[in-house]
């Protein structure tokens, strides 16, 4: 089996990053399913996450591994990851310890697009 046919439909976990070694990562709350963010891993990120099941991504402004909330306490416990078809995107199902997103809000998702503008998501 090739590795394109086995990544596509076998049961080997072969994840696929671009050519910077990252592969996006969105991150959902694992109750009510809301987005709370998107990050990117890279295999030193995803080997940490897999290990400790608290969610680790790369930081691409940093350049260096993170561990969402090593500073604020505001941890994500992972508690599934499903994987896109093709391998190169990753959907952690997470329980957060607090607010997601650095403005102190639930989620990074907090405004939608309405007509142009940017409005504040209803909830």
């Amino acid at each position: 089996m090739g590795d394109t046919t086995e990544r596509e439909t076998g049961s080997r976990f072969m994840p696929k990053f671009d050519d910077q070694g990252l592969l996006t990562a969105v991150v959902v709350h694992h109750e009510t399913r809301a987005v709370l963010m998107v990050g990117f891993m890279d295999q030193v990120a995803l080997d940490a996450t897999r290990e400790t099941g608290l969610a680790h991504f790369h930081s691409r402004s940093r350049g260096k591994l993170w561990q969402k909330g090593e500073t604020s306490g505001h941890v994500l416990r992972v508690q599934s990851i499903l994987v896109d078809c093709d391998q190169d995107a990753l959907v952690l199902s997470c329980i957060p310890a607090g607010p997601t997103c650095h403005t102190g809000v639930p989620s990074c998702f907090y405004r939608v697009l309405d007509d142009g503008a940017l409005q504040p998501v209803k909830s």
